[in-house]
């Protein structure tokens, strides 16, 4: 897996929330957020969150975030809620955007950490797409990292 190390920086997000297992049902998720942002005129990057871990976590309290990174003076109305991502340092690995290869890089995740010596910290790994990368069907995973 190829990756590259980015310092991202304090985000604020608007989102739409989904606690249940994760899975198909997060595409409804982000599905709302979409429209939420077209019919705003927003256009922006957006990450999918996954909050918890689905092997320390049961699967009915598991929390998936769909977010799109707002301006500071962007006013929210009550249809979506507002949040902040913690920025530092991550390892960004380029990906082909469909299930199977989304799984697979999360399977050797924590393999390639360990064998470049990174320690993952303790904040949600994250799914990150920009309009250019979905157009050409890439995303990006972003693994938060101790500095």
């Amino acid at each position: 897996m190829n990756f590259k190390v980015e310092t991202l920086p304090n985000y604020r997000l608007a989102y739409v929330r989904r606690v249940g297992p994760y899975g198909s049902a997060n595409i409804e998720v982000m599905e709302k957020l979409k429209k939420w942002a077209r019919d705003k005129n927003l256009s922006s990057i957006i990450l999918a969150i996954q909050q918890d871990n689905p092997e320390t976590t049961l699967p009915e309290n598991c929390r998936f975030d769909a977010c799109i990174m707002i301006s500071e003076d962007y006013q929210i109305d009550d249809s979506i809620s507002e949040g902040e991502l913690a920025g530092g340092k991550y390892l960004i690995y380029e990906i082909k955007h469909t299930a199977q290869d989304i799984q697979k890089a999360y399977a050797n995740i924590f393999t390639v950490l360990q064998s470049n010596g990174y320690q993952i910290d303790n904040k949600p790994i994250l799914e990150r797409y920009t309009e250019e990368m979905v157009n050409n069907h890439y995303c990006e995973i972003c693994v938060p990292i101790k500095a």
